[in-house]
């Protein structure tokens, strides 16, 4: 869209040049349908956090969602991949913080749009006495079905890596810095 498309434009020859009504509404539903996969994405994110099983597969395409975190095995079903939460997140002792920010959302399509963010995350597991923290990049693709936004397929990259583990004393010792290992969960030895 060019600036002479919106209200109030600058003068064009003596005239002021007003949008269409088509043209606002599609501008204000890409606005919206961009506003809508943010708050989708944070629902996910706070899910994750909160351990809300329930809210984070609502996130999630109900067929073919493909999950592929690095570090953790890929999945191609939503269901997997919320038993595997439970399994290992939804533990007491267990406290994650997953904060996205740096959001690029784009729209390819009425109802598709793809997403990239990058992630603060930090998980607390009382069990092994370990504290994870990793900055994480993830590229979604989000698909709209029945008017409602869904992360179709997520994906990730681990950029940086801090593990400690806290010994009996107290103190902290660092077992990983820069990069992660090659599994989640793995602290190099």
């Amino acid at each position: 869209m060019q600036p002479a498309d919106f209200v109030g434009a600058a003068p064009k020859k003596g005239k002021y040049v007003t949008a269409t009504l088509e043209a606002l509404a599609a501008r204000l539903a890409q606005l919206e349908a961009k506003d809508e996969i943010k708050e989708l994405k944070a629902r996910y994110l706070r899910a994750c956090d909160v351990k809300d099983v329930a809210a984070l597969r609502e996130t999630l395409l109900p067929k073919g969602a493909v999950i592929a975190y690095e570090g953790f095995p890929p999945f191609d079903d939503r269901e997997a991949f919320v038993s595997i939460f439970e399994q290992m997140g939804c533990q007491p002792g267990v406290y994650d913080i997953h904060h996205a920010t740096n959001a690029v959302i784009e729209l390819v399509g009425e109802n598709e749009a793809t997403g990239k963010w990058s992630l603060n995350f930090q998980s607390i597991i009382l069990a092994n006495r370990s504290i994870t923290q990793m900055g994480v990049e993830y590229e979604d693709r989000y698909v709209r079905e029945d008017g409602r936004w869904y992360i179709a397929e997520t994906r990730t990259r681990r950029i940086s890596c801090l593990i400690q583990t806290l010994g009996d004393d107290g103190r902290a010792q660092y077992v990983a810095v820069g990069d992660p290992p090659a599994v989640y969960g793995n602290a190099p030895a």
